[in-house]
């Protein structure tokens, strides 16, 4: 095969870690980012493109001869990026706007999941905040209220007492997070985890686990943010767990959606809940999970670019995917303030220093260059990753990276990975 021109669409930490392992695939060609970012562009040509107009990008694939647009994140999907591309006949890893519904709406998802039998918790939808409010008073805490739409990883509020559960829906019916819908659902005991399958139609092929740590504080405490680190693999999800999560949630979905008329393509991402009675949807996003990705990429033993193309070609019957034995953790270097209000453009050194420690790669995220100077410019800013022959050695690593950054105005979490080494030891 021919080698093939690639433009990631994004800007964050997940798009860098897709660019390093495209980049190490001998079937790519050239490699394009827009909007990119200044890690990106030591590995990709940065495209300076509005990826919010669907011509623009289309133009540009067919003036650099792109023969594969790779969708990073959500809201391009939902804003039908894919569909607009497909029309053009270019080739996109990334699913339709039809079929981004499983995460642009939780309201869509629940419902598609009680018709279909799909494991999840009990759950109701409110477009009112009287309706929910009621329902609130009729139910016991902790519950659960979702905004429905897309709200970057902080729409959702696990609530201890009825009154963060009614100011919950208040901030939601406000608009904070755009349509005024919510869902409540019941909370589910049990360890998060994330499970990921390509797929294409009614073809799906897992992947691999990973564990988010979405909390901004240590112990997992304080509120929700895009995510704080990640490790791969995690312990809950064994062999059988992963088996169900395929059966009873994964194949269930394409099997609807696609009997809907709307077949997913790309990445799909189950945000599970390993319960007593087996794994339950907690969400779908249908992308790569950041900072999961960056854990994923690092363990791929095979070539990401042919996974890809094999997805786009309904060619996934006849692929493998490996792993490499090794574990990954990464931490996210976060902007002190985040995830509220934080400063821009102070100065982060170091980098080179860190890179050094065996096992690791730096992601950026929301870095800039100002005058010769790398900057932050962003809430999260680097993913320092590494792989080890253990979960303990990869966090090791890692950790041993971010203390050679010099950066006093960023902040980390210092217990990423906490819980897989509980179950799994030092």
């Amino acid at each position: 095969m021919s080698s093939i021109n690639v433009l990631i669409i994004g800007s964050g930490g997940r798009e860098h870690a897709l660019a390093w392992a495209i980049a190490a695939s001998p079937l790519a060609g050239s490699i394009h980012c827009a909007p990119g970012n200044p890690g990106i562009a030591e590995i990709a040509r940065i495209a300076p493109l509005d990826v919010s107009d669907h011509r623009q990008v289309a133009e540009y694939c067919r003036a650099h001869a792109v023969g594969l647009v790779v969708v990073g994140p959500e809201t391009p999907l939902v804003a039908g990026l894919a569909d607009d591309l497909a029309a053009e006949r270019i080739k996109v890893f990334g699913p339709s706007r039809a079929a981004s519904r499983l995460e642009a709406s939780k309201g869509f998802t629940k419902d598609l999941c009680r018709k279909h039998g799909i494991p999840t918790a009990h759950y109701e939808r409110f477009m009112n905040d009287e309706d929910a409010l009621a329902y609130i008073d009729r139910h016991d805490v902790p519950m659960v209220v979702k905004a429905d739409g897309l709200a970057a990883g902080k729409g959702v509020t696990i609530a201890s007492t009825r009154r963060e559960a009614a100011d919950a829906v208040r901030s939601i019916m406000s608009g904070k997070f755009g349509p005024a819908e919510c869902v409540i659902e019941d909370f589910l005991e049990g360890e998060e985890a994330s499970f990921f399958a390509i797929v294409n139609g009614e073809t799906a092929v897992p992947l691999a686990s990973a564990q988010d740590y979405k909390r901004i504080g240590e112990g997992d405490t304080g509120p929700n943010t895009g995510g704080m680190g990640a490790c791969s693999p995690t312990p809950v999800m064994t062999h059988e767990i992963c088996a169900r999560a395929m059966e009873e949630i994964v194949r269930p979905t394409i099997r609807a959606l696609a009997g809907m008329g709307t077949p997913f393509r790309g990445v799909l991402y189950a945000g599970l809940m390993v319960t007593s009675t087996g794994p339950k949807l907690i969400e779908y996003n249908v992308r790569f999970g950041d900072p999961e990705c960056q854990v994923l990429m690092l363990r791929l033993k095979d070539d990401i670019l042919t996974l890809m193309l094999a997805a786009c070609d309904s060619a996934l019957d006849r692929v493998s995917v490996r792993w490499w034995d090794d574990a990954a953790l990464t931490v996210v270097l976060a902007t002190k303030g985040y995830p509220g209000d934080f400063s821009r453009g102070s100065e982060i050194r170091g980098l080179d220093r860190a890179r050094l420690v065996e096992g690791v790669e730096i992601f950026h995220a929301g870095t800039a260059c100002e005058n010769g100077r790398l900057i932050a410019n962003g809430g999260r800013v680097l993913n320092v990753a590494a792989r080890g022959n253990s979960l303990a050695e990869a966090r090791e690593r890692a950790y041993r990276a971010v203390d050679l950054i010099d950066w006093p105005h960023g902040f980390c979490r210092r217990d990423i990975g906490w819980r897989a080494l509980v179950e799994t030891g030092p």
